[in-house]
């Protein structure tokens, strides 16, 4: 990989994030973990952690690596709209913050597919709390939700990527391999972004921020779930049909395809 690239792993907690374990971290520039991730590997750099994490689970001080809650996340959830339209579980927090923070040239998914329904273990660690499936209003659709990342990230110069080996995931981003990862130069993924830029729909793009600000579901706290007798959930779905749209050029076909047929 050009060493010019910044790539950031950020690693959620599904069992398919310990593919990452032998991975050089020189492949990197930084590794962010979400709330347990931090155990898959023990040169992470910085931790991303829910407010409510439990303190028994946190890692031991470190001066050399960092660790950040919802003093840190919240404004940077909020400078891209906010909870209620960038969606409230870790991934979506972790990411919007690690773009906003790290600017990254790549930010790569691993462990954050947010698939349930499967057999056996649901976390690297066993079973544990499958925290997009509760009853969320700003969770009506995680597909949309990776869409709107996807294209806010996009806007300041980082390709959200999925490494997840997984057959299905609720992330739409595009799939690359670990090894796609190291051969990335400067020109593939300037083409990369330019090809997902032209698939992507810019009036269904504009009609979802015009419905957000039209709706005004903002609170600059974080805290969405104090105001949820205001916040309409069919409105709601009419963003993320939206957010689907503006990305329909690129979740079917391949990108090459999409970008051919432009």
């Amino acid at each position: 990989m050009d060493a010019s690239l910044r790539v950031t792993l950020l690693l959620g907690s599904a069992p398919d994030v310990m593919r990452c374990a032998s991975w050089p971290k020189q492949a990197f520039a930084a590794i962010v973990a979400i709330n347990n991730a931090w155990r898959v590997r023990s040169d992470w750099d910085i931790l991303v952690h829910a407010g409510d994490f439990p303190a028994d689970r946190m890692p031991r001080p470190d001066p050399a690596r960092r660790i950040f809650s919802a003093a840190d996340y919240v404004p940077a959830q909020n400078s891209f709209g906010g909870f209620v339209y960038a969606g409230g579980t870790m991934s979506m927090t972790a990411a919007y913050w690690t773009v906003r923070s790290q600017r990254p040239d790549v930010l790569a998914f691993l462990g954050c597919d947010m698939i349930y329904d499967h057999a056996g273990d649901t976390h690297f660690y066993g079973t544990g709390r499958a925290d997009p499936l509760r009853g969320d209003i700003t969770l009506q659709s995680l597909e949309a939700k990776s869409a709107r990342l996807l294209i806010h990230a996009l806007r300041r110069g980082t390709l959200c990527a999925n490494l997840s080996a997984l057959p299905r995931s609720r992330l739409i981003f595009p799939k690359l391999s670990f090894e796609e990862v190291r051969e990335l130069t400067p020109s593939r993924l300037a083409a990369m972004r330019a090809e997902l830029r032209a698939c992507i729909d810019t009036e269904a793009v504009d009609a979802a921020e015009a419905m957000e600000h039209e709706f005004g579901y903002f609170y600059d706290d974080g805290m969405y779930w104090n105001h949820l007798d205001e916040i309409d959930g069919a409105k709601l779905a009419r963003i993320d049909r939206l957010w689907l749209a503006a990305v329909d050029g690129l979740v079917a076909p391949p990108l090459e395809e999409c970008n051919a047929a432009e």
